[in-house]
């Protein structure tokens, strides 16, 4: 619906959700379209994620105009969905520096808003953690609404349905709204669907359905469910929903998602009538009202600055390929020579890269949706059978499966290689996303390969050494962006297992480096070298198994070494002083220091201010080396 451009804007005075509740309910849709704008044009301006968020305007309009937030919880889930909400909650003019340093997070934030009740970047816990608050204000004695919003690619985590599983059968006080935006699940049919989600959620159904479970308590359990199960399974025939109507959830919809006044109706219905748990099944299009975004294979789920008419995006210009890209394409190579290999992936097909695989291997590639648990038993069982899966996850999602990489891979021994994307600092997504801790949680298991690439080529080298790995768990690890620009091979090569390499030679100083800290170490070295400070460059390789002759003739032959990693503290500089400790190398006046990401969970910024915050640029390194040294303040290129 087009408003008449006499129609005076409504936005500029919505600044929290007290100002929208003061609004007539026939202006909510020339809000819609309003709000709509003016998130595309503040993403266009600074990048983000945006299909998800222009799906759920109106939804987002009419449950803070139903429910009294943030007294009333409302959790969204993965965050993606947020922009809306951010902008309604008294936050639209800090746009400008979304997913920036000191800026708003690209996802809800506990300290960055009260009408942010629970952080969520990862995906499927919105049901989980409303639950927790819904029983929380039971067992307080206070009278609120909790509202969990959650996707339909969320809903494929087992995690949402052991939590549906637990609120059903609590018989909480909880309304779960299915934002069903991609692969429908049931299409709404019209008006029909619309007038029966109404009717289902009336006060009139929800007195009839209440009397009928009182006449039925007093007939015995058997009778109860018979009753209930018989008008359930009744309006189900209708308006589909058995399957949450099983788990314990009262089932309303599907609805359309962009009918403003219906998903008020509704949503006011449920708040008023429903004491129990509530699933409404809401229908919507990602990347609605902008036609790039609704032409976009991925709906424009996350974009770099655009231009708002044509939806042509930036990308800074770079003389070297992505890493990403750069892995997805030596795993074809590898596959080229060798069908066992697969690739599987936790619905993340782009990022990883395993879409470019799939493209060439259709039948070989897997992407198992949001589920890293599965993903990793799954890759456990093809392993059984002698093939070669690759289990693409990034590093922070790679937690989630942790307990599967115990259990189910690493104790059989079993071989299954993790190519792990985003190591280390993500920039713009935070610390929510942030790749720390796979050294240390990989490390620590016995028979575990663990590699980093310090650049393209060796990425490449890497890939290949996994394909030929068969006697155990590998895995090697990258970051997002670019790299270096170093000049790659047709093909990897198979490295040793456990053998690293020197890549300058000194006499005084000693730089160890996994990962891509390299580069900055070696540039560290020519600072360090003009200061009269021989410095040796190595790059580990690998954290486990370690390269015990390199590291002890670094130790043997330097006054100082410095290991450096993108990771947390537990990770390969640990392995590095045990190892040395074991030896007994530390016992001979050997200064070393340790540099990892900082101990604590870093905001959002560009890369290269994290890595400069943590001492981890080439600044940091000299700097680090120095103070070591006692020779703080010493100019570099000027000699001791």
């Amino acid at each position: 619906m087009q408003h008449p451009p006499s129609a005076t804007p409504l936005l500029d005075g919505i600044n929290f959700p007290s100002d929208l509740k003061a609004l007539p309910q026939e202006q909510l849709p020339q809000l819609a379209e309003e709000l709509r704008a003016d998130m595309i044009s503040a993403v266009s301006k600074v990048g983000g994620h945006l299909g998800a968020g222009l799906g759920v305007v109106e939804l987002t309009i009419a449950l803070h105009y139903v429910f009294n937030t943030p007294e009333d919880r409302l959790v969204w889930d993965v965050g993606h969905q947020s922009y809306p909400h951010k902008m309604l909650t008294g936050r639209r003019k800090q746009f400008d520096l979304l997913r920036q340093e000191n800026g708003l997070s690209g996802f809800t934030k506990r300290a960055e808003s009260i009408f942010d009740p629970f952080g969520t970047a990862h995906s499927s816990t919105s049901i989980s953690a409303g639950l927790g608050m819904a029983v929380a204000a039971d067992l307080k004695g206070e009278k609120r609404h909790v509202v969990a919003v959650i996707g339909d690619g969320a809903m494929s985590a087992g995690m949402a349905f052991e939590a549906l599983n637990n609120a059903g059968a609590m018989d909480a006080n909880l309304t779960v709204i299915l934002n069903d935006n991609e692969m429908s699940i049931a299409p709404p049919s019209g008006a029909l669907s619309s007038y029966l989600a109404k009717l289902a959620s009336s006060k009139f159904y929800q007195d009839f359905r209440g009397l009928g479970k009182k006449l039925s308590s007093r007939l015995g359990h058997r009778a109860d469910r018979a009753i209930t199960r018989a008008v359930e399974h009744a309006r189900g025939y209708v308006t589909g929903g058995t399957m949450f109507e099983e788990l314990g959830f009262f089932h309303i919809g599907p609805v359309d998602g962009h009918n403003v006044h219906d998903l008020v109706r509704i949503l006011s219905n449920v708040r008023d009538h429903s004491t129990g748990p509530v699933l409404l099944h809401v229908v919507t299009q990602k990347g609605k009202g902008y036609p790039p975004a609704e032409k976009a294979s991925d709906k424009y789920h996350g974009v770099n600055k655009f231009d708002v008419i044509t939806g042509t995006q930036s990308k800074a210009a770079s003389n070297a390929p992505a890493y990403t890209k750069v892995f997805a394409q030596a795993l074809i190579e590898e596959a080229k020579h060798d069908e066992r290999i697969v690739g599987i992936t936790a619905a993340m097909p782009t990022g990883t890269g395993l879409d470019l695989f799939g493209d060439i291997f259709p039948k070989r590639m897997f992407d198992v949706g949001i589920a890293e648990q599965h993903a990793v038993t799954f890759a456990a069982g093809l392993a059984t059978e002698g093939f070669k899966p690759f289990v693409a996850i990034y590093s922070t999602f790679l937690q989630r499966g942790y307990d599967q990489i115990v259990h189910d891979v690493a104790i059989q021994r079993l071989p299954v290689r993790f190519p792990i994307d985003r190591a280390g600092y993500v920039g713009a997504d935070g610390p929510t996303h942030c790749g720390a801790f796979d050294i240390g949680f990989l490390s620590s298991l016995p028979h575990f390969v663990v590699m980093a690439a310090s650049d393209e080529a060796e990425l490449k080298h890497m890939v290949r050494t996994a394909a030929a790995y068969d006697e155990g768990p590998i895995s090697f690890r990258f970051p997002r962006g670019d790299g270096v620009g170093v000049d790659l091979p047709e093909r990897g090569s198979i490295l040793e297992i456990g053998k690293g390499r020197i890549v300058k030679e000194g006499t005084k100083i000693a730089l160890l480096s996994f990962g891509t800290r390299l580069a900055d170490c070696v540039l560290a070295a020519q600072d360090l070298d003009a200061a009269g400070l021989s410095t040796t460059v190595a790059d580990a390789r690998f954290a486990k198994p370690l390269d015990v002759d390199m590291i002890s003739r670094l130790a043997r032959e330097h006054m100082v070494l410095v290991t450096v990693e993108e990771g947390a503290a537990v990770g390969f500089g640990a392995q590095v002083l045990h190892k040395l400790a074991e030896l007994g190398l530390l016992e001979n006046g050997l200064k070393i220091r340790c540099l990892t990401l900082k101990d604590e969970f870093t905001d959002q910024a560009k890369p290269e201010r994290m890595y400069a915050k943590s001492g981890l640029d080439r600044a940091g390194i000299v700097a680090t080396v120095m103070a070591m040294l006692g020779v703080e303040g010493l100019s570099v290129g000027v000699k001791p």
